[in-house]
């Protein structure tokens, strides 16, 4: 298992990966699910996978050579020569492709899925910044102003916090503090995503950036927000007023005379007998 998470803002790209693989309690292993493609003054791109791993690092590796048809001059595409963010993406899920007519007759008659997760975003000179969701037959979706981040892997335990402060207005800085509770709220819940982490995050029409990091357990930022976010969750839950089942003490009783019924309970005979 894993986590994975990027954002799309108006000022830039936040990525943030766990690097915890697992094929049982006693086979865990760190394995990095980030790598960026950069091009100084021409484009930047970043690629987080989630799923089968050695389906994901075959994908990786053909992505380095893998080429597509100008539809109109017939030259090869590559991820380094596209012209778009979108046709970059193509490439991507024509090597997914590739790897599935390769491997996937073999690893289902082994009783393996071909299950692979990307996320790929980034900008290439020409045109704005651009997120994609890539699927395990190819397919993508794009990130849009109503939905400006994707997750991939143990998404559940870190979407609750995403949705309450991403918007497409949210500061850089904002979001990767953001993307790193998101982050600490699964490692919280989920022994199968753990440390260290990789962040990237970019500025818009940079097409490149120095602010990529190593998260281990000793770093005294992540450290800090582990302990400060934990601490301030369980302040505002004590500052909630209990629940009040009569109404007498607080303003907003939970159930008030007359406005309430409670359910029924209809025992069974063979609750009876217990």
């Amino acid at each position: 298992m894993t986590y994975c998470v990027a954002i799309k803002l108006n000022a830039g790209l936040v990525f943030l990966s766990d690097s915890r693989t697992n094929a049982g309690l006693d086979q865990i292993s760190t394995f990095r699910k980030m790598i960026v493609y950069e091009k100084p003054d021409d484009r930047f791109m970043v690629l987080l996978s989630a799923g089968n791993l050695s389906v994901s690092q075959s994908v990786r590796e053909i992505l380095q050579v893998e080429q597509l048809k100008d539809a109109e001059s017939g030259e090869p595409i590559t991820i380094w020569n596209a012209k778009s963010m979108f046709d970059a993406t193509r490439v991507l899920g024509s090597a997914i492709r590739r790897v599935y007519e390769r491997d996937a007759a073999s690893l289902k008659q082994a009783g393996v899925e071909f299950n692979v997760s990307l996320i790929f975003g980034g900008q290439i000179k020409g045109e704005g910044m651009r997120l994609f969701q890539v699927y395990s037959a190819g397919n993508f979706i794009e990130a849009t102003p109503e939905t400006p981040y994707f997750q991939v892997g143990e998404s559940k335990y870190g979407k609750p916090v995403l949705d309450r402060v991403i918007t497409p207005h949210t500061p850089l800085d904002e979001a990767a503090k953001c993307a790193l509770v998101s982050m600490d709220s699964t490692l919280k819940s989920n022994l199968s995503v753990g440390l260290p982490l990789d962040m990237v995050v970019y500025e818009a029409n940079t097409f490149q950036t120095d602010k990529v990091v190593c998260i281990d357990e000793d770093n005294p930022y992540f450290r800090m927000l582990h302990g400060s976010w934990g601490q301030k969750l369980r302040e505002v839950f004590d500052s909630i007023e209990d629940p009040m089942w009569n109404g007498e003490q607080t303003s907003v009783p939970l159930m008030a005379s007359g406005r309430s019924r409670p359910l029924k309970k209809i025992s069974t005979p063979q609750e009876k007998l217990i």
